[in-house]
C-alpha cells in the first residue's frame, strides 16, 4: 500500500505522549518505522536506551533531548539524531505541544530504567 491515509493511522498513548504510527511492518514496510509524536506541555519523558538509531525532525514547539549525556534543545525545523545504543530521553518544559516525526528502522526496541524491554507497537 503505497498511500497511508490520516484516517487509517493507529494512535497510541504512552507515558503521557500520544504517538500516532504510520509505516510499519504491519502496513508493508520492510525497512523503516515512522510515527508522529505529540508531546503535552510540561512533559518530562521516560530516558531509555534505543537499539537502533532513530531521527526525530521536529514539525512544532522545541523540546530538551538528553543523548547519553548531551543536552540539547530542539526546535521546529530542526532534526535529533539518536545513535544506536545510546540512552535517549525528550522532554517538553514549555506550554505549549510539542511535535515530532520519527523514522527508525523496523525491529526497533528499548530498554526502560528498570532494565525491562519494550517494542512498541508503533514499531510492530
Amino acid at each position: 500500500m503505497p498511500v497511508i491515509h490520516a484516517t487509517e493511522t493507529v494512535v497510541h498513548q504512552l507515558h503521557g505522549t500520544t504517538f500516532t504510527s504510520y509505516a510499519t511492518p504491519t502496513r508493508g514496510s520492510r525497512e523503516l518505522c515512522a510515527w508522529r509524536i505529540e508531546i503535552p506541555g510540561r512533559t518530562e519523558g521516560v530516558p531509555h536506551h534505543v537499539s537502533r538509531e532513530e531521527v526525530l525532525y521536529v514539525l512544532s514547539g522545541t523540546i530538551r533531548t538528553t543523548v547519553d549525556d548531551r543536552c540539547d534543545e530542539a526546535a521546529a525545523g530542526d532534526v535529533v539524531l539518536v545513535p544506536a545504543g545510546s540512552k535517549f530521553g525528550v522532554d517538553n518544559l514549555a506550554d505549549e505541544p510539542a511535535s515530532a516525526w520519527v523514522t527508525t528502522s523496523v525491529g526497533f526496541a528499548g530498554v526502560l530504567p528498570d532494565g525491562s524491554w519494550i517494542t512498541p507497537p508503533w514499531t510492530r
